[in-house]
């Protein structure tokens, strides 16, 4: 038994470093668990136990941070960088009429309301939610988004 164990592990690492994508390495964990247990004795069941708690605990402990350390200094760029902006409206922003714009450092963009049955007049200031092809799609900004008016 020791030599299945000894094998998936061996086969979860290399998988893993074939994908590189955070697939298989909690397995690859849970099986050397395994691997101890059967060294120390214990039953068939004892060791797909351990397999299975340690492959487990794994993922939802370590996976997060993992995920955060590989994919976490992306730089947002171009249209992913909009998101979270805010703009000030330059013509009402209606979706049942189909109108609206809104001016982003300096440039006019179509815009329209990311809920529903919203509407802003020219002059308000909106926060970018996201954005669909060439349209922003703006909610209301709070308070701290406010710009100072002269």
């Amino acid at each position: 038994m020791s030599l299945i164990w000894l094998i998936a592990f061996v086969v979860f690492l290399v998988v893993e470093g074939v994908t590189t994508s955070l697939t298989s390495i909690w397995f690859a964990g849970g099986s050397l668990a395994a691997l101890v247990v059967q060294v120390c004795g214990g039953g068939l069941y004892p060791q797909l136990a351990v397999f299975v708690a340690v492959s487990f605990m794994l993922f939802l402990m370590v996976r997060p941070f993992a995920y955060k350390y590989l994919y976490g200094k992306r730089t947002k760029t171009n249209v992913d960088s909009l998101t979270g902006r805010k703009a000030v409206v330059k013509d009402r922003i209606d979706n049942v009429a189909g109108t609206g714009t809104a001016i982003l450092a300096g440039e006019t963009w179509l815009a329209r309301a990311a809920e529903e049955g919203d509407t802003f007049e020219a002059g308000d200031v909106v926060v970018i939610s996201a954005v669909s092809g060439a349209k922003l799609l703006v909610a209301a900004a709070k308070q701290e988004h406010e710009v100072e008016k002269a």
